[in-house]
């Protein structure tokens, strides 16, 4: 079947590319507003960028009123943010951070998730999760307009931290340590323990 998906429904051609664009890693998101209340949301269009400066991006979609996510308010205002990665342990909590809050109330607290101090920026990060980067803002990227318009966030990397717990033999971080999960379309994620090895080819 062929699908014109520019001729759908904002939610259905997200629906198709959701379901078709898997797995997706996630990028919980903390940020806080310029007056330092903090905030915690998930983003599954997430990737990194380039090494050269250390660089990732999400997506946020803007709200159903096609206002932009608080999110992208709070780096638009204070130029911060970081990213925590998800292991299994708090998929849950994760989940229940995609409600959507009145502006300025803090998903640390509603949902009971233990902060701890960053490095190098303002935005706490996620204590129980494995990996966050600690990213300064690079840009913001405005596509489309109105309800199902999304911004894409680039940040430079200035710290990065990796729980000891999850390296492995050869100094690196362990897959199935990590235990990350994904997303894949509607309500199902997916466990990342279940891997296989290809040699690269030469380059």
């Amino acid at each position: 079947m062929l699908i014109d998906l520019a001729s759908l429904k904002s939610r259905d051609a997200y629906h198709w590319m959701t379901s078709t664009i898997t797995p997706r890693p996630i990028a919980w998101v903390s940020t806080v507003s310029a007056d330092g209340k903090t905030n915690l949301a998930p983003f599954s269009f997430f990737q990194g960028v380039t090494s050269v400066p250390p660089s990732l991006l999400f997506v946020a979609v803007n709200t159903r009123d096609g206002s932009k996510k608080d999110t992208v308010r709070n780096v638009e205002a204070t130029g911060e943010f970081v990213v925590n990665l998800v292991p299994e342990a708090l998929a849950a909590q994760m989940n229940a951070t995609g409600t959507l809050l009145p502006y300025g109330e803090s998903e640390f607290e509603k949902f009971d998730i233990a902060p701890t101090p960053s490095v190098k920026v303002a935005p706490p990060r996620v204590a129980a999760a494995p990996v966050a980067f600690e990213c300064k803002r690079h840009s913001i990227v405005p596509v489309g307009e109105g309800p199902g318009a999304a911004n894409i966030v680039i940040g430079v990397i200035v710290s990065l931290y990796v729980d000891d717990a999850v390296i492995g033999a050869d100094g690196w971080p362990d897959a199935a340590k990590l235990d990350l999960v994904g997303r894949m379309g509607g309500e199902v994620f997916v466990r990342t323990k279940d891997t296989f090895v290809l040699p690269r080819p030469p380059r």
